[in-house]
């Protein structure tokens, strides 16, 4: 359903699931303590975990827990990538719903994108438990009228174009050392 960027907003602080572009792929996205929603509309196993996405970084940091080198590190790679193509996953603060990550609850997947929009919509929100607009196992939509189609009951924006790389994430987990690598992307990270 198309609506205009204060109803979606809205709608997503009130619980609802909501579609908007980034600089991959579209998410869908919904508040954290709702990510169910996003498991259900995706028919998604929870052995897959959501991703926390933020308009920017100091938005995330309470959302982890490390080492105040490991805060340093991490601050390095986001001050070289974000906002951007890259998905950091680290240790996750007790602030993370379990639904998030049910299977692996001690880390979390962080990000900020590097879209207008989704960063409009992020800074009045707060940080939103995202993932791709697809069903699970299938190939992530691109196009809004595609997101539309198969998920009705969330909410687009009205009057905007989704387009984006069309290449999801980089995904690059802590270790306690170095990056692990999880998901190539556009963003190669170096160790």
């Amino acid at each position: 359903m198309n609506v205009s960027l204060q109803t979606l907003i809205t709608a997503a602080n009130a619980g609802k699931l909501i579609s908007f572009p980034t600089d991959t792929v579209p998410a869908l996205a919904t508040i954290p303590a709702q990510s169910e929603l996003i498991y259900a509309a995706k028919q998604r196993s929870f052995d897959k975990p959501l991703i926390l996405m933020a308009a920017k970084a100091e938005d995330l940091w309470d959302y982890v827990q490390g080492s105040q080198i490991e805060y340093q590190i991490w601050q390095k790679v986001v001050n070289q990538y974000w906002p951007g193509a890259l998905t950091l996953v680290l240790p996750a603060s007790d602030k993370i719903p379990l639904v998030m990550n049910p299977l692996e609850p001690t880390t979390i997947g962080i990000r900020v994108p590097n879209n207008p929009i989704a960063q409009t919509i992020l800074a009045q929100t707060g940080p939103m438990a995202t993932t791709s607009a697809n069903l699970s196992g299938q190939p992530a939509l691109e196009k809004k009228a595609e997101i539309e189609a198969q998920f009705p009951e969330v909410l687009t924006l009205e009057s905007i174009e989704y387009q984006g790389l069309g290449i999801p994430s980089t995904v690059a987990k802590w270790t306690g050392n170095n990056w692990q690598i999880l998901r190539s992307g556009s963003i190669k990270l170096d160790n």
